[in-house]
């Protein structure tokens, strides 16, 4: 059978909520572990999210259009819910009774993992729902902003429900393509990750060249500490603290970073990368730094770091 995936949003200015984590961190993990199993049993998947678009509707069409264009058998859009910090479990939303026969065995498999059950619901009010031509099903995992979804959600576990709904078969093996870590809750505190991190962001050492990553902490290793603490607002001591490893891992997380919503670490780094004063605070001259950077490197100038801008940051 042929897919078509849309891992929801990541799409800047159509991106997704916030909770305990981001949601579009966790719809590109899921939506790319599924690519990759559905791959793996012999079926073609295609991704059906956008790279660019203007705005949201323009980024609804285009997913329709991709899985249109490619007709696929069946649209699978990921999403994740978020509410009042109270809500929780599992839906899924179908038009057409092929949708709901879809929607019902996906919904069962992520209901084994101990979400609750929210039930098939009616999805004609959904724009990817209701504009593509073959039977599509809108499945909303859980809830991020839900402590006890939290607790319970594994991506791998996730997206392995999701296809054996699907297919009724699921591989125990994930080679996701492009997948989203969510390095905030990363612990290697290792001299390698740190020369590997700091490389990544690119911070140089005293002489501005790149970290030797040999897992020894020497001079060059401890001068770029230093600088990075500069950078960010850390006092300058050249040991990785956790307050130091807290702000890469915030940073290396690539949260959605949207006017004023964002300080501190992130923002002060943001700032140095794109030639703005490193104050932690987003204001005009930070807004018409980034979107000089964004044109210069081919994106649209929106002043929105998202996953396209942070893909030209740091990869």
């Amino acid at each position: 059978m042929k897919f078509g995936i849309d891992m929801g949003h990541n799409c800047p200015p159509d991106t997704g909520a916030k909770g305990i984590k981001f949601e579009d961190n966790l719809t590109m993990d899921v939506g790319n572990k599924v690519i990759s199993k559905l791959r793996s049993l012999g079926h073609e998947a295609i991704s059906c999210t956008p790279s660019s678009a203007r705005s949201v509707s323009q980024s609804l069409g285009r997913r329709c259009d991709t899985a249109n264009r490619n007709r696929v058998d069946v649209f699978v859009s990921i999403h994740f819910n978020a509410f009042n910090g109270k809500a929780n479990g599992s839906e899924i939303f179908a038009m057409s009774d092929a949708g709901r026969k879809i929607a019902q065995p996906v919904l069962n498999e992520i209901i084994k993992l101990g979400f609750f059950n929210r039930g098939v619901k009616n999805g004609s009010h959904l724009y990817v729902v209701r504009n593509t031509n073959m039977p599509g099903i809108l499945v909303e995992c859980c809830f991020i902003d839900s402590a006890k979804d939290m607790q319970l959600y594994d991506g791998e576990a996730m997206a392995n429900a999701i296809v054996k709904g699907l297919t009724g078969k699921v591989t125990a093996t994930s080679a996701p393509v492009n997948t989203v870590r969510d390095e905030e809750q990363n612990t290697d505190t290792t001299i390698l990750r740190l020369q590997k991190a700091l490389n990544q962001l690119q911070i140089t050492d005293r002489n501005n060249r790149r970290l030797v990553e040999d897992n020894f902490t020497g001079p060059a290793t401890t001068s770029a500490v230093e600088k990075f603490q500069r950078i960010v607002g850390i006092i300058p001591t050249g040991m990785a603290t956790s307050t130091t490893w807290n702000a890469i891992n915030q940073i290396l997380s690539k949260r959605l970073v949207q006017g004023n919503q964002t300080t501190g670490a992130i923002m002060r780094y943001i700032q140095y990368r794109v030639g703005a004063t490193p104050d932690g605070i987003y204001g005009p001259q930070t807004e018409g730094a980034i979107k000089r950077f964004q044109q210069q490197n081919g994106l649209t100038a929106d002043g929105i770091v998202g996953p396209a801008s942070w893909q030209k940051l740091i990869g």
